[in-house]
C-alpha cells in the first residue's frame, strides 16, 4: 500500500461528518413538540407561560432555519423533507392540545369557544391534508411549482404561529387577553387558508384536467 493510498484512507475514515446549522434547528424545533405537550398538561402554574415561550421559540427556528439555509448555502434533501414535517408536526400538536383543553368563555363572541375552536382546527388540518396531497400529485406530473408556496400562504403562517403561540398561554399576558387574541388570529389563519387553497387549486386545475382527473 502505498503512503497517498494510506493517507486518502486515513483521510476518509476520520472525516468530520458536518450537519448543518439549519438542519440541527429544525431538528430542535421537532424535539421541542413534545415538550410542549408535557408542559401543557402540567398542573404547575409557570407551565402554562412555558408552554407558549416554547412554542414561541419553535415559530422563530421555522424560519431562522430557511434563511440560514440560503444564507450559508446549506440548502439540503434532508432539511427540505424535513422542514414541512416539523412545520406540520407543530401546527398539528398544538391544534390538538387546544381542541382538548376547556377555554375560557369570549369576551366579543357569545359562542362556544370550543365548538369555534374546534371547527378552526378541521379547517385548518383538512386544507393541510388536501394542498399535500396536491402537492405530491403535481410533483408527479413534474408542475410542482404551479403548487409552491405563495405569498399568501406565508402571511397565513405568520396569523397561525402567532395565533397558536398566544392560545397556548391559555391566560391573559399582563393586561392582554392573549387567548382570545389569538384566537382570532387562528380565525384569519383558517380563513387565509382556504384562500390559498383555493388558489393552488385553481392553478392546478387544467393539470388535474388534463390527466382526466374529475
Amino acid at each position: 500500500m502505498t503512503h497517498c493510498t494510506r493517507t486518502a484512507e486515513k483521510s476518509l475514515q476520520f472525516a468530520p461528518v458536518t450537519f448543518p446549522i439549519a438542519n440541527i434547528l429544525t431538528v430542535a424545533r421537532i424535539i421541542m413538540i413534545p415538550l410542549v405537550v408535557v408542559l401543557f398538561y402540567m398542573d404547575q402554574h409557570w407551565a402554562k407561560a412555558a408552554t407558549g415561550w416554547i412554542f414561541i421559540l419553535a415559530a422563530v427556528t421555522d424560519s431562522l432555519d430557511g434563511y440560514l439555509a440560503r444564507k450559508l448555502g446549506q440548502m439540503s434533501a434532508l432539511g427540505a423533507f424535513l422542514d414541512p414535517v416539523a412545520d406540520k408536526l407543530m401546527v398539528a400538536v398544538a391544534l390538538i392540545l387546544l381542541v382538548s383543553y376547556d377555554p375560557p368563555m369570549l369576551e366579543f363572541i357569545k359562542f362556544d369557544p370550543h365548538t369555534l375552536i374546534t371547527l378552526t382546527a378541521a379547517v385548518i388540518v383538512g386544507r393541510e391534508i388536501t394542498i399535500s396531497a396536491l402537492r405530491e400529485w403535481m410533483a408527479e406530473v413534474g408542475a410542482r411549482g404551479k403548487v409552491a408556496v405563495s405569498s399568501i400562504g406565508k402571511v397565513k403562517t405568520i396569523f397561525q404561529m402567532t395565533g397558536l403561540s398566544m392560545m397556548l398561554f391559555r391566560e391573559d399576558v399582563w393586561f392582554i387577553p392573549a387567548f382570545e387574541l389569538g384566537f382570532y388570529c387562528l380565525v384569519a389563519a383558517a380563513a387565509l387558508t382556504l384562500w390559498s387553497m383555493v388558489v393552488y387549486l385553481r392553478a392546478a386545475w387544467p393539470d388535474l384536467m388534463r390527466s382526466g382527473v374529475k
